[in-house]
């Protein structure tokens, strides 16, 4: 399985053009609690629902100049300069200002003028329209455009050449600049068809690379995505992604914790509610459009929800909370909290949100799954459980029980309440799954159940798997056992996926082909390195069995360039045998890098180091002269099929840790500083100082070799990765220095698929040349 990261799409990538204005390339933008989405389901057609609150709800429909959401291969080129192009489309609306109205759909543009000063035009498109005010044709001149609200009194010429975007404003009937809550919430629609844009200002290339497929019957990856990352956007938009990457069969979507629901004006604040439906219109809308989006494409969805909700939406009585009464609140900037799963009212909403989702799967004729997302009772801090909400005290009468700190000692009560906790959770889970099932009727549905695994087992606190993994959950209970570790992974602490899902497989009973792995995701752009960890995570689980494994998520993999694609494993085939080392004792060593120089007719150069990493190549032909060799070697050649298959060579200089060459020590090479957390270091050796230094990863030690200290003292506290990756039994503390010593072989292969021998003399053999090249890491 091969990866690369791409900053941004080279000449050499497949382009096509685009149309400027294309339909599936606008967005929504608008504050909270109002919603809205834009769909596009047909070439020339744009639809825009709203749902406003407030009196001051706006929302803008935009276009920008740069595509930010798009894969970096996908991306349409930034193209800033708007003249020679004229837009014209059908404008029909309702529930919202009609064209003609003061505050009416206003197009903003904001760039610069032909000065370069930043500033901003509000082109009202009544000016420029032809019909009726909720049913007329406009025609924009991107070369004769005004702002101002009358023409030509109060004309303001726009000057389009360095445009970063535009938007179009849509309000509440009753929007006047004043505060206030609306009576009750007002639904509203706009839609842009029959949409033109002609002139030589009109095209746009855009990038249109297919990845190879991912084939889910041979393993290949999934993708996830979430609703609250991508609401935003349409979903053809999103549905082309995922197909030009590759991506195939099921589509893990997330259905968020803060853009679905439909909300209820309530004592200064907006909560859930389920009058007229579990999901506000705009989102029903874009779901609806997103599965047909994907049934179209061949593409199936499992439909992801959560006890999670937007804080400021819940219901106060709602909520886990902690013995002081507070509430469990996530670490996200606002926070989520946690629905209480002994509370019946909470339940019973997140079952009516389970049906509307499977219903719109249905809807579109997509076979049903669903997900139940990551179900806990939450640890605030300090160990804190938040399991004393009223409806959980009441649902548990005696065995409600004080627990400080669940990372403590606990005696037999607080056992039996955690145990008691895990039914609770096990038991709602069930009534979610089946209104799911009900909803499904007939025609079937299969039953996921996503657990995080860093926290229900949490090492610190190992009872609490009594309340968070419950034994209710046990197989057959789900369908697909799904499992997620993205902190470990991406925190240096992968060694620990392999025991934990083995400890999940005991205690609940699904086996590896029941289950599903999530690798990923990387939160911050500053932290993209991580998905190297996550390609390999994902790899490992593809190696144990799992039936799937999903990457989360696709707005980070557009964001940050991820491409991933199979067949690498095949062109990469190594066997971890050993290349005859009576052979290779004498072999010549050659060090090559590949740098691109470039000289200027006054002799100086521009110098592009293309390699992070030397590669290496021997000539094993010095030094094999019996037939003997000869015949072990034409042994070992035919094994590899020549040049196909990789192996292990020592090579005869530099084979060792040591600086001299010799025997490791314990202390040769600093692997890293610890934390407090991590466990898993990769074994690098290096080279050179200061700025020069080269940290060269070492991939396969010999067997045995391998010498570790911990603070300067060594330890025999660990354990070899397959990856050839230390594992302490525990974690060093903050700056605390691990070094190591070992033996080190290199991943090679023949260089040729030709092996020659002649006799020189009776029964000795002579090869002049056996060239051989190393390999880059093959996993």
């Amino acid at each position: 399985m091969g990866w690369a990261l791409v900053s941004a799409a080279e000449p050499h990538h497949r382009k096509t053009w685009l149309k400027r204005f294309d339909p599936r390339f606008w967005t929504v933008d608008f504050a909270r609690p109002m919603m809205a989405s834009v769909t596009s389901d047909a070439p020339d057609a744009l639809r825009v629902e709203a749902v406003f609150y407030r009196k001051q709800d706006l929302a803008g429909l935009i276009w920008e100049s740069e595509d930010r959401w798009d894969h970096p291969l996908l991306a349409y080129e930034t193209k800033r300069d708007f003249r020679h192009a004229r837009l014209s489309f059908r404008w029909r609306s309702g529930g919202v200002k009609p064209l003609d109205a003061l505050h009416g759909p206003t197009l903003t543009i904001e760039g610069r003028d032909a000065a370069g000063s930043a500033r901003a035009w509000y082109v009202r498109l009544w000016n420029y329209a032809e019909g009726a005010a909720e049913d007329a044709i406009v025609t924009l001149d991107f070369d004769a455009l005004a702002g101002g609200f009358l023409l030509p009194g109060e004309a303001d010429p726009v000057w389009a050449g360095d445009i970063d975007r535009m938007f179009i404003s849509l309000v509440p009937p009753v929007y006047d600049g004043g505060d206030g809550v609306l009576p009750a919430p007002v639904q509203g629609w706009a839609e842009m068809s029959e949409i033109v844009c002609s002139g030589s200002g009109s095209v746009l290339a855009i990038g249109d690379v297919v990845m190879p497929e991912l084939d889910p019957a041979d393993g290949g990856l999934g993708i996830a995505s979430g609703y609250d990352d991508s609401y935003h956007l349409t979903p053809a938009r999103l549905v082309r992604q995922v197909v030009q990457l590759g991506y195939r069969g099921d589509i893990v979507h997330y259905v968020g914790m803060s853009h679905y629901m439909r909300l209820e004006a309530a004592e200064g604040a907006f909560h859930v509610g389920v009058a007229g439906g579990a999901l506000n219109a705009p989102s029903a809308a874009w779901h609806a459009a997103f599965a047909a989006a994907c049934e179209a494409a061949g593409l199936g969805v499992i439909w992801s929800l959560s006890y999670e909700l937007f804080d400021a939406y819940c219901p106060e009585n709602w909520k886990q909370r902690a013995s002081d009464g507070s509430p469990a609140l996530t670490g996200w900037e606002p926070p989520s909290t946690l629905l209480s799963p002994a509370n019946d009212e909470a339940m019973g909403y997140l079952q009516s949100v389970a049906r509307a989702f499977v219903a719109i799967g249905a809807a579109a004729g997509l076979d049903l799954k669903f997900q139940v997302g990551e179900p806990w009772w939450w640890i605030a801090g300090e160990g804190r459980i938040c399991a004393y909400d009223a409806a959980t005290t009441a649902a548990l009468g005696s065995a409600s029980v004080p627990i400080a700190d669940v990372r403590g000692m606990l005696d037999a009560s607080q056992l039996a309440m955690l145990d008691a906790l895990g039914a609770l959770l096990a038991a709602s889970t069930t009534a979610l799954v089946a209104a799911a099932r009900d909803e499904a009727d007939a025609t079937g549905l299969v039953s996921h159940l996503l657990v995080y695994l860093p926290t229900v087992l949490d090492p610190a606190a190992p009872a609490l798997r009594r309340a968070n993994v419950p034994l209710g959950w046990a197989a057959p209970a789900f369908d697909v056992l799904q499992l997620e570790d993205y902190d470990w992974v991406t925190g240096g602490r992968g060694v620990e996926t392999a025991g934990a899902r083995t400890a999940m497989t005991v205690r609940l009973g699904y086996p590896a082909h029941e289950q599903h792995y999530f690798s990923g995701f990387v939160l911050l752009p500053e932290q993209r390195a991580g998905w190297a960890a996550i390609a390999e995570a994902a790899g490992a689980a593809r190696r144990a069995g799992v039936a799937r494994a999903f990457i989360w998520a696709l707005p980070q993999v557009a964001r940050d360039g991820f491409v991933i694609f199979d067949g690498e494993d095949d062109v990469q085939a190594f066997d971890a045998v050993d290349f005859p080392l009576a052979i290779g004792r004498e072999a010549v060593v050659v060090t090559e890098f590949s740098t691109q120089i470039v000289s200027s007719p006054s002799g100086h150069e521009q110098r592009a180091s293309e390699w992070a990493e030397p590669r290496m190549r021997y000539d094993a032909g010095p030094g094999i002269r019996s037939e003997t060799d000869v015949r072990a070697l034409t042994d070992f050649f035919r094994a590899r099929r020549g040049a196909a298959r990789g192996f292990r060579f020592r090579d005869p200089f530099d084979g060792s840790s040591a600086a001299d060459g010799g025997l490791p020590a314990a202390d040769d090479q600093l692997l890293g500083l610890g934390d407090g957390e991590r466990r898993q270091f990769a074994l690098v050796k290096r080279y050179g100082e200061g700025d020069a230094e080269q940290v060269r990863p070492i991939r396969l030690p010999v067997e045995g070799s391998v010498r570790v200290a911990v603070d300067g003292i060594e330890t025999a506290a660990f354990l070899i990765t397959d990856d050839g990756e230390v594992s302490l039994d525990a974690a060093p503390g903050p700056g605390v220095a691990v070094r190591a010593g070992f033996l080190f072989d290199v991943p090679v292969r023949f260089a040729e698929d030709r092996l020659e021998a002649s006799r020189a003399t009776f029964l000795a053999g002579e090869l002049a040349s056996v060239p051989l090249v190393e390999v880059r890491a093959p996993w």
